[in-house]
């Protein structure tokens, strides 16, 4: 498998990079994982946008799914699309919530996609053996375990500390984490991981590597970095644009 970042700032775009999304590719096949706001400029860097085979959707906060929008869009008007219609799997009521964004109330974008439910359990998208679970977090949010030839990479999606997370992630190549929380005290509960919160999660897990994401630009993702490290030492804080084999 190949992971690029497409964006990885936590909440929202951020003067270093989009928001969350990630591409991974396995034998010729292109997934993309979320697709928050402002990510589809720098997607359009990276590869031709009709060359995505499918679409999953951790969640549907604005930071992890707007950029459908302009996804849409290019497919309708930009004369490049194939006009095959693409699966989005993601949240039940994904479709109404992101028609909304792009049209208006009763707009229609299953010209462009065909909309799949997520449910927690294992399934397949092209080459990849699928898990999800729910996490830990306001809304329904599933982190994802994709496993192709004999690799396998694990993103959590947002969440706050979650045992269904760790179990997901047991013995995965790659943990793909959230770290959006500075230390601190009375932080809100259920909603996202601290930086040693993840490489506890690792830890625990028994993951070959951590990957950081989802800090947000008032963050200090150095002090994250160092202090996911501290816990779990096989650990790196992801960049837009970088790659990983997997």
């Amino acid at each position: 498998m190949k992971l690029t970042i497409v964006g990885c700032s936590g909440s929202g775009p951020g003067p270093k990079s989009p928001a969350s999304s990630y591409l991974v590719e396995h034998d010729g096949f292109r997934l993309l994982v979320d697709l928050g706001n402002g990510s589809f400029g720098a997607l359009q860097g990276l590869v031709e946008p009709d060359t995505i085979d499918a679409v999953f959707l951790s969640h549907l906060h604005a930071d992890h799914c707007l950029d459908v929008v302009p996804f849409v869009i290019w497919h309708r008007y930009s004369g490049r699309s194939s006009g095959r219609r693409i699966p989005l799997y993601a949240p039940g009521g994904a479709h109404a919530r992101l028609a909304g964004a792009a049209d208006g109330q009763d707009a229609d974008l299953t010209d462009v996609f065909d909309f799949v439910d997520l449910a927690p359990g294992r399934s397949a998208i092209g080459p990849f053996a699928t898990e999800t679970t729910l996490t830990a977090h306001p809304v329904e949010c599933h982190a994802l375990r994709l496993t192709a030839g004999g690799r396998s990479l694990v993103y959590t999606g947002d969440t706050g500390p979650s045992e269904g997370v760790v179990e997901l992630a047991r013995g995965a190549d790659v943990l793909l984490a959230e770290a959006a929380h500075p230390p601190g005290p009375d932080l809100p509960p259920g909603l996202h991981l601290t930086a040693r919160e993840a490489g506890e999660h690792a830890a625990a897990a028994g993951v070959g590597r951590l990957l950081l994401t989802h800090v947000p630009a008032w963050v200090d993702e150095i002090g994250q970095l160092f202090a996911a490290s501290a816990v779990f030492p096989e650990t790196e804080l992801v960049r837009p644009g970088a790659t990983y084999e997997i």
